[in-house]
């Protein structure tokens, strides 16, 4: 990547966020149903949302969303270092050092994107910044005002790109097999449904849109991770077998 293209957040976002292992299989179908589930997912929970007045105050509602979001960005940060190590684990040896060879990428795309999510979060969580501060008191701090400024609107773009990108991609895992993505995307949801169900998170709700954003998104990723495994076996003959060399 050229240097230019760094200001670019969604060239940027391209480089990290997408899977680019030379050898993979790539099925069009299949990126178009993995596009069409996230689109349609997040589609959905925005419409949710503002249909049922969870916006009226926008303030309790942005904490209550940054809240879900970094108890599920722990939850993921957990379970994926965990389940690609399962992976890898349960492969023989011969497959087993290619497989952990490559799980670089996919984890320096997770923390990228918590990276990305925290860091709005951290400067002014830290008190170094707050609604007091004046900004016109040196030289320095009106250039640091526009640093920030600069970088804050380059990263909205790159973290919102890295959110649809880690949907579509479940964090580039094809990058270490083909299997993975269906099999880590079918976990994580049912573990975020777990964590929501606990939480209470849409408690507000009407019980049937309750059910709906609860466990619409587990039911739909696990019929397409299987249509997806089934496409992968029958069309490019890749097994979960295959990348464990059982």
């Amino acid at each position: 990547m050229t240097f230019r293209r760094l200001f670019n957040p969604i060239a940027v976002g391209r480089a990290v966020f997408t899977p680019s292992r030379p050898d993979r299989v790539r099925d069009p179908a299949v990126q178009r149903v993995q596009t069409l589930r996230a689109v349609l997912g997040l589609a959905a929970v925005v419409w949710m949302l503002l249909s049922y007045g969870l916006a009226a105050d926008a303030d309790a509602v942005i904490d209550d969303r940054f809240g879900q979001i970094r108890t599920n960005l722990i939850a993921l940060a957990v379970t994926l270092p965990v389940a690609v190590a399962g992976f890898v684990t349960a492969a023989r040896p011969p497959h087993r050092g290619v497989l952990l060879r490559r799980f670089g990428k996919p984890a320096g795309a997770l923390l990228a994107l918590t990276t990305a999510l925290a860091v709005p979060r951290l400067i002014t969580g830290l008190g170094y910044i707050d609604e007091d501060t004046d900004w016109t008191a040196s030289p320095w701090r009106v250039l640091l005002l526009f640093a920030l400024g600069a970088f804050l609107l380059w990263l909205g773009p790159f973290g919102l790109y890295g959110i649809v990108q880690a949907l579509v991609h479940v964090f580039r895992t094809a990058d270490i097999h083909e299997t993975i993505p269906p099999l880590l995307a079918t976990l994580l949801v049912w573990e975020l449904a777990v964590i929501d169900l606990l939480n209470g998170s849409y408690e507000s709700m009407p019980l049937g849109v309750r059910l709906v954003l609860t466990f619409g998104a587990p039911l739909s990723v696990t019929a397409v991770a299987l249509w997806e495994l089934r496409r992968l076996r029958s069309r490019h003959g890749v097994t979960v077998r295959g990348a464990l060399g059982r």
